[in-house]
């Protein structure tokens, strides 16, 4: 009862980019206890412990989020306070990412491809259902929906489990953070191999491409997803507390309806970006 109690929904509205500090600090703990107690299974074991500190924090967002439901009038007022919860949320993931990223260069070559064993195959997999002319239609479409798909997972482990959709954003992050890890040790090594070590400006460039590859439709993305699972969380909260027999469940239902709708909206912008903006700026 320490990681989870360092912090709550109260003090990270005010503070929401401290919560980058604790996603990356509750990563790396995780990964960290992962492969000292299950060396094995890292893989998936680093994202539970990762969840399973999360937990607290996501659960009491989750109940006060529906409050504001029952008090709230206006569905604007109503958004306005979601953003709050929004951004300290997007911080935290933006946070664990780079924990992961971090676990991923910094570990050797040959422990990595153990702790990172689910997450490579996730990547390739995805690699091999995205071909073709990277600007094409059907391209789009495809990605958009499988975000769809993430969404909806997203929106299901939520109102089911009441805190599922930490799992799948815990799990994105874990994907991302090898995929970005991945990135930047290929092309540090072809940067050291043609221009030598002496060049520091060449490191500073790979970061900057590394960020640039996976923040462009990857914030957007991720954005959307939170959306969702605060949607799924906040109606799971409202069957939980029976608050359906009250009248203002009408409020409820249309505030996660219009989450729902904007995370769809959310979700588009981050593909095109994905399809026709990312492959201009970095290959």
């Amino acid at each position: 009862m320490v990681l989870e109690d360092l912090v709550n929904p109260f003090v990270a509205e005010k503070k929401p980019w401290e919560l980058f500090i604790f996603g990356f600090v509750y990563t790396a703990v995780g990964v960290f206890a992962a492969l000292w107690i299950f060396k094995e299974q890292a893989s998936m074991v680093m994202v539970f412990f990762t969840v399973i500190a999360a937990l607290p924090l996501f659960y009491h967002t989750m109940r006060l989020e529906e409050k504001k439901d029952l008090v709230l009038l206006r569905e604007r007022d109503i958004l306005k306070e979601h953003a709050k919860a929004l951004r300290f949320l997007t911080a935290f993931f933006l946070g664990s990412v780079l924990a992961f990223t971090f676990a991923y260069v910094l570990l050797p070559s040959d422990r990595v491809d153990g702790v990172f064993r689910a997450q490579e195959e996730t990547i390739s997999s995805v690699n091999q259902k995205v071909t073709g002319n990277t600007y094409s239609l059907t391209v789009l479409s495809k990605i958009f929906l499988n975000n769809i798909k993430v969404m909806v997972f997203s929106l299901l482990f939520s109102f089911l489990y009441g805190t599922g959709a930490l799992f799948i954003m815990v799990w994105n992050a874990s994907v991302i953070g090898a995929a970005a890890g991945n990135f930047f040790r290929t092309h540090l090594a072809e940067y050291a191999s043609s221009v030598g070590l002496a060049k520091v400006g060449s490191y500073f460039s790979v970061i900057s491409l590394t960020i640039l590859r996976y923040s462009i439709h990857g914030i957007p993305e991720i954005l959307g997803y939170w959306i969702a699972g605060l949607a799924g969380g906040i109606l799971s909260v409202s069957v939980i507390r029976k608050d359906y027999r009250l009248h203002e469940f009408e409020r409820v239902l249309l505030d996660v309806s219009d989450l729902i709708v904007l995370a769809a909206m959310v979700l588009f912008v981050a593909a095109v970006l994905e399809v026709y903006v990312t492959p201009l700026i970095v290959s």
